[in-house]
């Protein structure tokens, strides 16, 4: 499986800019946010800060659907991997900056920690999983980094403390302690270790999902909204929470 695409022949850009239902990047909260962050920003520091802005801003924690629009994420204040993706992708195209999403399957592993006992049992092998594609300086960077924010990846650094590989509470990656999602201007990667199926690029999170319905329905969806989720959240900003004081105090 290819991770890059590195070389390709650039097309139409059109389609990598539209507003979608869920990618409503013309709303008024979209609108309003950008017009804060960016002003009159050039190129490379308009994904810059839209890049910091959806990863540190936007905490890290578990939506009640994928497929909510991005002034959702936005009002919420969290999400994760497809979720934050969505909002990224909207406040890019809300300021003209070409993007695409990367949809595969990951191993719950991913989430171990975070989902725990008989809902982790429970889970399916394999849950849904994307990176966001941006085009920048003419090639495609791949920025998974945004999934967990800064203060709760230097916070599980400090509690587990591995220079190794880890997998878990949202994190699969090689030399841990020494993991980086800062913005460079190139890929960043925080769970890719554990992608499984390749389901390859779409233009908007809307092809995706119109093609392949991942959300839970009827009591399962219930269930994950009222029971799981709020579980998982709890864990997630309770490990955001034990070591922050640590860092206050240095």
């Amino acid at each position: 499986m290819s991770l890059k695409k590195r070389g390709e022949k650039i097309p139409d850009m059109q389609q990598y800019l539209q507003p979608t239902l869920i990618l409503d990047s013309n709303s008024k909260e979209i609108g309003e946010i950008v017009d804060t962050l960016i002003g009159n920003r050039d190129h490379e520091s308009k994904v810059e800060k839209i890049y910091y802005f959806v990863r540190d801003e936007i905490k890290f924690g578990y939506n009640e659907s994928d497929s909510i629009p991005a002034s959702k994420v936005l009002n919420d204040g969290y999400g994760q991997c497809n979720t934050k993706g969505t909002l990224f992708m909207a406040l890019l195209r809300a300021v003209k900056v070409p993007c695409r999403i990367h949809f595969f399957t990951i191993d719950k592993k991913v989430q171990k920690g975070i989902i725990t006992g008989l809902h982790y049992k429970l889970a399916p092998d394999e849950i849904i999983h994307s990176w966001v594609e941006v085009l920048f300086h003419d090639k495609w960077i791949n920025l998974e980094g945004i999934i967990l924010d800064h203060r709760y990846l230097q916070c599980l650094k400090r509690k587990f403390d591995q220079s190794g590989y880890f997998e878990g509470y949202g994190v699969a990656v090689d030399g841990f302690n020494e993991v980086s999602t800062e913005w460079t201007g190139e890929d960043t990667y925080i769970q890719s270790k554990l992608i499984k199926k390749d389901y390859g690029l779409f233009d908007s999170p809307d092809d995706f999902y119109g093609k392949y319905s991942t959300d839970l329905r009827g009591i399962k969806k219930i269930f994950f909204k009222h029971h799981v989720r709020e579980d998982m959240n709890r864990k997630v900003e309770g490990i955001r929470d034990e070591c922050w004081l640590f860092f206050n105090k240095n």
